[in-house]
Protein backbone atom coordinates (compact mmCIF):
# COMPACT_ATOMS: atom_id res chain seq x y z
CA UNK A 1 0.00 0.00 0.00
CA UNK A 2 2.86 2.26 0.42
CA UNK A 3 4.14 1.80 -2.65
CA UNK A 4 0.56 2.49 -4.30
CA UNK A 5 0.04 5.30 -2.20
CA UNK A 6 3.64 6.27 -3.54
CA UNK A 7 3.09 6.13 -7.11
CA UNK A 8 -0.28 7.27 -8.01
CA UNK A 9 -1.62 9.53 -4.87
CA UNK A 10 1.54 11.15 -3.54
CA UNK A 11 1.38 14.77 -5.95
CA UNK A 12 -0.83 12.84 -8.36
CA UNK A 13 -1.37 16.16 -9.86
CA UNK A 14 1.54 17.71 -9.98
CA UNK A 15 2.88 19.78 -12.87
CA UNK A 16 5.48 17.21 -14.91
CA UNK A 17 6.14 18.40 -18.65
CA UNK A 18 7.37 16.21 -21.37
CA UNK A 19 11.08 16.84 -22.27
CA UNK A 20 11.74 17.42 -25.81
CA UNK A 21 13.62 14.24 -27.39
CA UNK A 22 17.47 14.29 -27.74
CA UNK A 23 18.89 16.08 -31.02
CA UNK A 24 21.31 13.37 -31.11
CA UNK A 25 19.16 10.58 -31.15
CA UNK A 26 19.71 7.63 -33.80
CA UNK A 27 16.55 8.54 -35.33
CA UNK A 28 16.45 12.51 -35.39
CA UNK A 29 20.43 12.68 -36.61
CA UNK A 30 19.36 11.46 -39.70
CA UNK A 31 17.06 14.30 -40.48
CA UNK A 32 18.23 17.56 -41.93
CA UNK A 33 19.30 20.51 -39.79
CA UNK A 34 16.30 22.16 -40.26
CA UNK A 35 13.97 20.14 -39.28
CA UNK A 36 15.88 18.22 -36.65
CA UNK A 37 15.12 21.54 -34.36
CA UNK A 38 11.45 20.72 -34.38
CA UNK A 39 11.50 16.81 -34.70
CA UNK A 40 12.41 16.69 -30.83
CA UNK A 41 8.77 17.48 -30.24
CA UNK A 42 7.18 15.04 -32.09
CA UNK A 43 6.81 12.55 -29.02
CA UNK A 44 4.28 15.89 -28.00
CA UNK A 45 2.50 16.29 -31.50
CA UNK A 46 1.97 12.52 -31.33
CA UNK A 47 0.31 12.78 -28.31
CA UNK A 48 -1.73 15.76 -29.43
CA UNK A 49 -2.85 14.08 -32.32
CA UNK A 50 -3.67 11.18 -30.33
CA UNK A 51 -6.21 13.51 -28.61
CA UNK A 52 -7.96 15.02 -31.23
CA UNK A 53 -8.54 11.80 -33.46
CA UNK A 54 -10.03 10.36 -29.69
CA UNK A 55 -12.48 13.33 -29.98
CA UNK A 56 -13.40 13.67 -33.46
CA UNK A 57 -14.11 9.80 -32.91
CA UNK A 58 -16.18 10.27 -30.79
CA UNK A 59 -17.79 13.13 -31.92
CA UNK A 60 -18.93 10.89 -34.91
CA UNK A 61 -20.09 7.62 -32.98
CA UNK A 62 -23.52 9.68 -31.40
CA UNK A 63 -25.57 12.29 -32.51
CA UNK A 64 -26.75 12.66 -28.50
CA UNK A 65 -25.27 16.33 -27.64
CA UNK A 66 -24.51 15.02 -24.31
CA UNK A 67 -22.21 12.04 -25.46
CA UNK A 68 -20.51 14.16 -27.59
CA UNK A 69 -19.64 16.32 -24.45
CA UNK A 70 -18.41 13.73 -22.92
CA UNK A 71 -16.22 12.82 -25.61
CA UNK A 72 -13.86 15.46 -24.56
CA UNK A 73 -13.02 13.90 -21.41
CA UNK A 74 -11.40 11.13 -22.69
CA UNK A 75 -9.14 13.33 -25.13
CA UNK A 76 -8.79 16.01 -22.14
CA UNK A 77 -6.94 12.43 -20.75
CA UNK A 78 -4.93 12.04 -23.20
CA UNK A 79 -3.78 15.60 -23.99
CA UNK A 80 -2.82 15.75 -20.34
CA UNK A 81 -0.21 12.97 -20.07
CA UNK A 82 2.10 15.59 -21.48
CA UNK A 83 1.77 17.49 -18.16
CA UNK A 84 0.62 15.65 -15.38
CA UNK A 85 0.63 11.95 -16.22
CA UNK A 86 -0.38 11.04 -12.68
CA UNK A 87 -3.23 12.83 -12.70
CA UNK A 88 -4.34 11.70 -16.51
CA UNK A 89 -4.62 8.05 -15.48
CA UNK A 90 -6.89 9.22 -12.47
CA UNK A 91 -9.12 11.53 -15.17
CA UNK A 92 -9.57 8.31 -17.33
CA UNK A 93 -9.85 5.99 -15.09
CA UNK A 94 -12.62 8.33 -13.41
CA UNK A 95 -15.03 9.33 -16.61
CA UNK A 96 -14.64 5.65 -17.00
CA UNK A 97 -18.09 4.87 -15.25
CA UNK A 98 -20.02 8.33 -16.07
CA UNK A 99 -18.76 7.51 -20.32
CA UNK A 100 -20.08 4.34 -19.75
CA UNK A 101 -23.52 4.86 -18.36
CA UNK A 102 -24.06 8.47 -20.36
CA UNK A 103 -22.37 7.92 -23.78
CA UNK A 104 -20.91 4.41 -25.22
CA UNK A 105 -23.40 1.53 -25.35
CA UNK A 106 -20.71 -0.62 -24.98
CA UNK A 107 -19.81 -1.88 -21.01
CA UNK A 108 -17.52 -0.63 -19.46
CA UNK A 109 -15.41 0.48 -22.02
CA UNK A 110 -16.44 1.73 -25.74
CA UNK A 111 -14.17 1.92 -28.47
CA UNK A 112 -13.31 5.46 -28.24
CA UNK A 113 -12.71 5.37 -23.69
CA UNK A 114 -11.13 2.08 -24.50
CA UNK A 115 -8.48 3.33 -27.12
CA UNK A 116 -7.82 6.61 -25.09
CA UNK A 117 -7.55 4.66 -21.79
CA UNK A 118 -5.14 2.61 -23.66
CA UNK A 119 -2.91 4.97 -24.57
CA UNK A 120 -2.33 6.76 -21.05
CA UNK A 121 -1.92 3.66 -19.89
CA UNK A 122 1.14 3.55 -22.36
CA UNK A 123 1.86 6.98 -22.11
CA UNK A 124 1.79 7.45 -18.34
CA UNK A 125 3.87 4.20 -17.96
CA UNK A 126 6.61 5.54 -20.43
CA UNK A 127 6.82 8.38 -18.13
CA UNK A 128 6.90 7.03 -14.94
CA UNK A 129 8.27 3.58 -13.22
CA UNK A 130 7.18 -0.14 -14.11
CA UNK A 131 5.74 -0.59 -10.39
CA UNK A 132 3.33 2.50 -11.20
CA UNK A 133 2.35 0.66 -14.36
CA UNK A 134 1.54 -2.79 -12.33
CA UNK A 135 -0.57 -0.76 -9.97
CA UNK A 136 -2.49 1.32 -12.87
CA UNK A 137 -3.24 -2.01 -14.71
CA UNK A 138 -4.16 -3.84 -11.16
CA UNK A 139 -6.67 -0.39 -10.47
CA UNK A 140 -8.00 -0.57 -14.52
CA UNK A 141 -9.11 -4.33 -14.01
CA UNK A 142 -10.45 -3.77 -10.36
CA UNK A 143 -12.78 -1.63 -11.67
CA UNK A 144 -13.76 -3.06 -14.90
CA UNK A 145 -14.38 -6.22 -12.72
CA UNK A 146 -16.74 -4.39 -10.18
CA UNK A 147 -18.93 -2.65 -13.35
CA UNK A 148 -19.21 -5.74 -14.62
CA UNK A 149 -20.28 -7.53 -11.43
CA UNK A 150 -22.61 -3.82 -10.15
CA UNK A 151 -24.33 -3.91 -13.72
CA UNK A 152 -24.10 -7.20 -16.60
CA UNK A 153 -24.59 -6.23 -19.73
CA UNK A 154 -23.41 -8.57 -22.65
CA UNK A 155 -20.37 -8.22 -24.79
CA UNK A 156 -18.09 -6.79 -21.44
CA UNK A 157 -14.43 -5.08 -22.60
CA UNK A 158 -13.20 -5.80 -19.24
CA UNK A 159 -11.43 -8.92 -20.47
CA UNK A 160 -10.06 -7.18 -23.23
CA UNK A 161 -8.60 -4.48 -22.03
CA UNK A 162 -6.84 -6.08 -19.36
CA UNK A 163 -5.40 -8.68 -21.86
CA UNK A 164 -4.35 -5.94 -23.93
CA UNK A 165 -3.20 -3.40 -21.90
CA UNK A 166 -1.18 -6.19 -20.29
CA UNK A 167 0.71 -6.89 -23.21
CA UNK A 168 1.44 -3.19 -24.15
CA UNK A 169 2.76 -2.40 -20.84
CA UNK A 170 4.78 -5.35 -20.45
CA UNK A 171 5.95 -4.00 -23.59
CA UNK A 172 6.82 -0.43 -22.29
CA UNK A 173 8.23 -1.80 -18.95
CA UNK A 174 10.46 -4.61 -21.13
CA UNK A 175 11.85 -1.30 -23.14
CA UNK A 176 12.50 0.80 -19.82
CA UNK A 177 14.24 -1.69 -18.33
CA UNK A 178 16.95 -2.28 -21.46
CA UNK A 179 16.71 1.86 -21.73
CA UNK A 180 17.65 1.68 -17.85
CA UNK A 181 20.23 -1.09 -17.78
CA UNK A 182 22.04 0.45 -21.42
CA UNK A 183 22.23 3.54 -19.23
CA UNK A 184 23.76 2.10 -16.13
CA UNK A 185 26.19 0.47 -18.44
CA UNK A 186 27.20 3.39 -20.13
CA UNK A 187 27.47 5.51 -16.63
CA UNK A 188 29.92 2.04 -15.70
CA UNK A 189 31.66 2.00 -18.73
CA UNK A 190 32.31 5.81 -18.11
CA UNK A 191 33.64 5.40 -14.53
CA UNK A 192 36.26 2.42 -15.69
CA UNK A 193 37.55 4.74 -18.42
CA UNK A 194 38.39 7.48 -16.19
CA UNK A 195 39.31 4.79 -13.25
CA UNK A 196 41.44 3.21 -15.93
CA UNK A 197 43.29 6.43 -16.94
CA UNK A 198 43.98 7.34 -13.89
CA UNK A 199 45.81 4.25 -12.89
CA UNK A 200 47.59 4.49 -15.84
CA UNK A 201 48.56 8.09 -15.22
CA UNK A 202 49.87 6.74 -11.90
CA UNK A 203 51.62 4.08 -12.96
CA UNK A 204 53.47 5.99 -15.80
CA UNK A 205 54.44 8.47 -12.77
CA UNK A 206 55.16 5.95 -11.32
CA UNK A 207 57.85 4.75 -13.52
CA UNK A 208 59.04 8.42 -14.39
CA UNK A 209 59.77 8.62 -10.96
CA UNK A 210 61.93 4.91 -11.18
CA UNK A 211 63.48 6.16 -14.24
CA UNK A 212 64.47 9.65 -12.68
CA UNK A 213 65.83 7.78 -9.16
CA UNK A 214 68.22 6.70 -11.21
CA UNK A 215 69.45 9.56 -12.91
CA UNK A 216 69.44 11.86 -9.58
CA UNK A 217 70.88 9.15 -7.86
CA UNK A 218 73.89 8.91 -9.94
CA UNK A 219 74.68 12.96 -10.05
CA UNK A 220 74.11 12.97 -6.30
CA UNK A 221 76.60 10.20 -6.09
CA UNK A 222 79.04 11.80 -7.93
CA UNK A 223 78.74 14.69 -5.94
CA UNK A 224 78.96 12.80 -2.45
CA UNK A 225 82.07 11.37 -3.83
CA UNK A 226 84.02 14.43 -5.00
CA UNK A 227 83.05 16.55 -1.80
CA UNK A 228 84.99 13.87 -0.22
CA UNK A 229 88.11 13.47 -2.79
CA UNK A 230 88.00 17.66 -2.97
CA UNK A 231 90.55 18.14 0.08
CA UNK A 232 92.69 15.83 -1.00
CA UNK A 233 93.41 17.51 -3.67
CA UNK A 234 94.83 20.74 -2.18
CA UNK A 235 97.83 20.93 -0.37
CA UNK A 236 97.13 22.21 3.48
CA UNK A 237 93.33 23.00 2.66
CA UNK A 238 91.82 25.44 5.72
CA UNK A 239 89.87 24.07 8.12
CA UNK A 240 86.76 25.51 6.73
CA UNK A 241 87.11 24.42 3.20
CA UNK A 242 87.46 20.98 4.96
CA UNK A 243 84.19 21.45 6.51
CA UNK A 244 82.48 23.33 3.48
CA UNK A 245 83.03 20.00 1.55
CA UNK A 246 82.42 17.54 4.47
CA UNK A 247 79.41 19.62 4.51
CA UNK A 248 78.05 19.29 0.93
CA UNK A 249 78.59 15.68 1.17
CA UNK A 250 76.63 15.13 4.03
CA UNK A 251 74.03 16.56 2.19
CA UNK A 252 74.17 14.62 -0.79
CA UNK A 253 74.27 11.68 1.19
CA UNK A 254 71.15 12.48 3.09
CA UNK A 255 69.44 13.94 -0.51
CA UNK A 256 69.99 10.26 -1.54
CA UNK A 257 68.51 8.65 1.78
CA UNK A 258 65.39 10.73 1.24
CA UNK A 259 65.09 10.30 -2.06
CA UNK A 260 65.60 6.31 -1.75
CA UNK A 261 62.98 6.08 1.13
CA UNK A 262 60.21 8.51 -1.18
CA UNK A 263 61.09 6.04 -3.96
CA UNK A 264 60.43 2.98 -1.81
CA UNK A 265 56.68 4.40 -1.78
CA UNK A 266 56.18 4.35 -5.13
CA UNK A 267 57.88 0.51 -6.01
CA UNK A 268 56.20 -2.24 -6.38
CA UNK A 269 56.60 -5.49 -4.24
CA UNK A 270 57.97 -7.09 -7.81
CA UNK A 271 59.76 -4.38 -8.59
CA UNK A 272 63.31 -4.92 -10.17
CA UNK A 273 65.81 -2.53 -10.71
CA UNK A 274 67.43 -2.14 -14.67
CA UNK A 275 70.93 -4.08 -15.16
CA UNK A 276 72.05 -1.19 -17.11
CA UNK A 277 71.84 2.23 -17.10
CA UNK A 278 68.92 4.40 -18.29
CA UNK A 279 68.58 4.33 -22.35
CA UNK A 280 69.42 8.36 -23.80
CA UNK A 281 69.40 8.83 -27.36
CA UNK A 282 72.39 7.65 -27.75
CA UNK A 283 71.13 4.39 -27.63
CA UNK A 284 68.36 5.52 -30.50
CA UNK A 285 69.79 3.23 -33.27
CA UNK A 286 69.82 0.18 -31.62
CA UNK A 287 66.01 0.76 -30.67
CA UNK A 288 65.42 1.45 -34.56
CA UNK A 289 67.43 -1.72 -35.37
CA UNK A 290 64.44 -3.78 -33.01
CA UNK A 291 61.86 -2.02 -34.51
CA UNK A 292 62.96 -2.15 -38.17
CA UNK A 293 63.32 -6.34 -36.92
CA UNK A 294 59.86 -6.08 -35.78
CA UNK A 295 58.76 -5.41 -39.44
CA UNK A 296 58.43 -1.45 -38.83
CA UNK A 297 60.15 0.62 -41.53
CA UNK A 298 62.07 3.25 -40.12
CA UNK A 299 64.05 6.69 -41.07
CA UNK A 300 65.56 8.92 -38.76
CA UNK A 301 66.62 12.43 -39.66
CA UNK A 302 68.49 14.48 -37.13
CA UNK A 303 69.38 18.35 -37.32
CA UNK A 304 70.98 21.01 -35.21
CA UNK A 305 74.53 20.12 -33.78
CA UNK A 306 74.54 17.23 -31.73
CA UNK A 307 75.41 17.65 -28.00
CA UNK A 308 75.13 15.91 -24.68
CA UNK A 309 71.45 17.00 -22.99
CA UNK A 310 70.70 16.72 -19.11
CA UNK A 311 69.87 13.15 -18.77
CA UNK A 312 66.40 13.50 -17.66
CA UNK A 313 66.04 14.74 -20.95
CA UNK A 314 67.88 12.64 -22.85
CA UNK A 315 66.01 9.61 -20.90
CA UNK A 316 62.51 11.52 -21.79
CA UNK A 317 63.14 12.19 -25.25
CA UNK A 318 64.25 8.50 -25.64
CA UNK A 319 60.86 7.27 -24.38
CA UNK A 320 58.90 9.29 -26.52
CA UNK A 321 60.43 7.94 -29.36
CA UNK A 322 60.27 4.35 -27.98
CA UNK A 323 56.18 4.61 -27.13
CA UNK A 324 55.51 6.09 -30.27
CA UNK A 325 57.35 3.80 -32.71
CA UNK A 326 55.58 0.80 -30.36
CA UNK A 327 51.96 2.41 -30.81
CA UNK A 328 52.72 2.59 -34.69
CA UNK A 329 53.64 -1.02 -34.47
CA UNK A 330 50.18 -1.68 -32.59
CA UNK A 331 47.77 0.41 -34.29
CA UNK A 332 49.23 1.41 -37.53
CA UNK A 333 50.67 -2.50 -38.89
CA UNK A 334 52.41 -2.41 -42.53
CA UNK A 335 52.90 1.39 -42.19
CA UNK A 336 56.54 3.58 -42.26
CA UNK A 337 57.69 5.39 -39.85
CA UNK A 338 59.69 8.78 -39.51
CA UNK A 339 62.08 9.62 -36.38
CA UNK A 340 63.11 13.54 -36.80
CA UNK A 341 64.97 15.64 -33.89
CA UNK A 342 66.05 18.90 -33.89
CA UNK A 343 68.86 20.54 -31.83
CA UNK A 344 67.99 24.21 -31.37
CA UNK A 345 69.26 26.48 -29.38
CA UNK A 346 66.32 26.81 -26.80
CA UNK A 347 66.09 22.75 -26.68
CA UNK A 348 65.20 19.44 -28.95
CA UNK A 349 62.07 19.12 -31.06
CA UNK A 350 60.86 15.29 -31.37
CA UNK A 351 58.91 14.21 -34.54
CA UNK A 352 57.55 10.75 -34.79
CA UNK A 353 55.47 10.57 -38.01
CA UNK A 354 53.52 7.13 -39.45
CA UNK A 355 51.60 6.27 -42.69
CA UNK A 356 48.59 4.56 -42.97
CA UNK A 357 48.34 1.02 -42.03
CA UNK A 358 48.06 -1.49 -44.81
CA UNK A 359 47.10 -4.50 -42.80
CA UNK A 360 44.51 -5.36 -40.89
CA UNK A 361 44.54 -3.36 -37.33
CA UNK A 362 43.43 -5.35 -34.51
CA UNK A 363 41.47 -3.42 -31.50
CA UNK A 364 44.27 -2.56 -28.27
CA UNK A 365 42.47 -1.91 -24.84
CA UNK A 366 45.16 0.09 -23.74
CA UNK A 367 44.72 2.86 -26.88
CA UNK A 368 45.50 6.03 -25.92
CA UNK A 369 47.68 5.15 -22.73
CA UNK A 370 50.91 5.36 -24.21
CA UNK A 371 49.59 9.13 -25.36
CA UNK A 372 49.05 9.73 -21.75
CA UNK A 373 52.60 8.82 -20.65
CA UNK A 374 54.21 10.48 -23.25
CA UNK A 375 52.21 13.81 -22.60
CA UNK A 376 53.35 13.33 -18.49
CA UNK A 377 56.76 13.81 -19.84
CA UNK A 378 56.57 16.33 -21.60
CA UNK A 379 54.73 18.62 -18.99
CA UNK A 380 57.28 17.53 -16.39
CA UNK A 381 60.11 19.10 -18.45
CA UNK A 382 58.09 22.23 -19.43
CA UNK A 383 57.17 21.21 -22.99
CA UNK A 384 54.96 21.12 -25.44
CA UNK A 385 53.63 18.21 -27.18
CA UNK A 386 50.60 17.46 -29.80
CA UNK A 387 49.84 14.29 -31.02
CA UNK A 388 47.16 14.56 -34.30
CA UNK A 389 46.08 12.47 -37.31
CA UNK A 390 47.50 13.46 -40.21
CA UNK A 391 46.13 13.80 -43.66
CA UNK A 392 47.19 10.63 -45.46
CA UNK A 393 45.25 8.73 -42.99
CA UNK A 394 48.87 8.13 -40.22
CA UNK A 395 49.76 9.41 -37.41
CA UNK A 396 51.96 12.62 -35.68
CA UNK A 397 53.76 12.86 -32.58
CA UNK A 398 55.40 16.18 -31.91
CA UNK A 399 57.03 17.28 -29.01
CA UNK A 400 59.83 20.30 -28.06
CA UNK A 401 61.39 20.00 -24.60
CA UNK A 402 63.48 22.98 -23.70
CA UNK A 403 66.41 22.82 -22.73
CA UNK A 404 69.05 25.98 -21.04
CA UNK A 405 71.46 26.90 -23.02
CA UNK A 406 74.95 25.97 -21.98
CA UNK A 407 78.52 26.75 -23.31
CA UNK A 408 80.43 25.14 -25.84
CA UNK A 409 77.05 23.53 -27.10
CA UNK A 410 78.07 24.69 -30.69
CA UNK A 411 80.09 24.44 -33.45
CA UNK A 412 83.66 26.09 -32.99
CA UNK A 413 82.51 28.25 -35.89
CA UNK A 414 79.08 28.80 -34.25
CA UNK A 415 77.38 27.01 -37.11
CA UNK A 416 74.59 23.95 -36.65
CA UNK A 417 75.66 20.69 -38.69
CA UNK A 418 72.99 18.52 -40.13
CA UNK A 419 73.55 14.68 -39.38
CA UNK A 420 70.87 12.54 -42.02
CA UNK A 421 70.37 8.89 -41.93
CA UNK A 422 68.16 7.41 -45.01
CA UNK A 423 66.46 10.66 -45.73
CA UNK A 424 67.23 13.45 -47.75
CA UNK A 425 66.46 17.48 -47.56
CA UNK A 426 62.90 17.45 -47.69
CA UNK A 427 62.61 15.63 -43.81
CA UNK A 428 65.32 17.43 -42.38
CA UNK A 429 63.81 20.46 -43.35
CA UNK A 430 60.78 19.80 -41.52
CA UNK A 431 62.36 18.38 -38.61
CA UNK A 432 64.16 22.02 -38.11
CA UNK A 433 61.05 23.60 -38.87
CA UNK A 434 58.76 21.54 -36.72
CA UNK A 435 61.64 22.58 -33.75
CA UNK A 436 61.57 26.19 -34.69
CA UNK A 437 57.67 26.03 -34.34
CA UNK A 438 57.70 24.30 -31.11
Amino acid sequence: MGGLRQALFHEAFAYRPLPPMRDDGPLVRLLPERIRARAVRAPHALVLLTALVVFLAGMSRSDDPLAQLLTLFPAIAVAMTLIRPVGAFWVSLGTTPVFAVFGDHEWPWGPTTFFAHLVVLVVVAARTRPRTAAWMWTLTVLLGTFMDNMVWRPGTTTVAMGVVSAFALLVVALVQTRRDAEREVTVQRTVTAVERDRRTLLEERTTIARELHDVVAHHMSVVAIQAEAAPYRVENPPPELEQAFATIRENAVAALTELRRVLGVVRAEDYQAPDAPQPTLAQLDGLLANVREAGLETEKTITGAVRELPQGVELSAYRIIQEALSNTLRHAPGATARVEIGYVLGGVGLRVVNGAPTGPVKPSPGAGHGITGMRERVAMLNGEMTATPTGEGGYEIAAFIPVQTEPGTRDQDGTRTVVLDKTGPTAAGAAAEQAGRA
